[in-house]
């Protein structure tokens, strides 16, 4: 899968997004967006709830296309892609952590770590390898076995973020990871994030309410009628 190895890992351009009410009105969500991010980035998004930060970030990971306007990974238009070829590079290089884990119940730490890897053809043996290795990097190679019922809130959300990492993804979108755990766990959580984009070339794009976690970021964005401005203007 080609890409420009001098674009951003993530960019929008002139992105809206339109919903239709239960009346039939139109109710726009995202008003022309401008975004771009550099390799090894962390840009966190703020506002207010309602304010589309949640639809901004599925139009940006590629799980909803926008009404108008381009999304960009790693210098690939993706929109006129077909639901096959975007669901692969979305499986292939974008990660995506939410507030809730949605971890598979049935299938252990290390299975749900090897999901994202085996839909991508990658080998069985390369695919427990590799969860092998980043369930380490998140500190859970005693919980291999473990199912998501005999693991603690902070410990199913580390497994999340692991299967997000499985594929070597360019960009790390969070929404709200650390927004149904303790204060305590949330901090470790972010420690983690930053520790993990600290080791290489990841990407991070949060969207939070947690004030700590978006000021550990590069950059911070407001979202407010339908726009992003930097946070401090307007």
């Amino acid at each position: 899968m080609s890409s420009d190895l001098g674009a951003p890992p993530l960019e929008a351009r002139g992105i809206t997004k339109v919903f239709t009410g239960g009346d039939g009105r139109a109710l726009p969500i995202l008003s022309g967006v401008d975004f771009s991010m550099s390799t090894n980035e962390a840009v966190a998004i703020v506002g207010a709830s309602g304010a589309g930060k949640s639809t901004l970030l599925h139009v940006l990971g590629a799980l909803d296309r926008p009404t108008q306007g381009d999304v960009l990974i790693e210098g690939r238009a993706v929109g006129s892609l077909d639901d096959e070829a975007l669901a692969t590079i979305r499986n292939r290089r974008v990660g995506f952590v939410f507030q809730f884990h949605h971890l598979l119940r049935e299938f252990t730490a290390i299975e749900n770590v090897m999901m994202p890897a085996l839909i991508a053809r990658v080998d069985e043996h390369e695919a427990r390898g590799r969860a092998e290795r980043i369930l380490s990097d998140v500190g859970l190679s005693d919980r291999l076995s473990h199912k998501p019922r005999q693991l603690s809130g902070g410990e199913q959300q580390r497994v999340a973020v692991a299967r997000a990492l499985v594929n070597d993804p360019v960009v790390l979108l969070a929404d709200e990871p650390s927004g149904n755990l303790d204060s305590e766990t949330s901090g470790a959580l972010h420690d983690l994030l930053f520790e993990l984009r600290g080791r290489g070339e990841l990407s991070i794009v949060v969207v939070t309410h947690n004030l700590d976690l978006a000021d550990r970021a590069d950059r911070v964005l407001v979202m407010e009628h339908g726009r992003l401005q930097p946070r401090g203007e307007g």
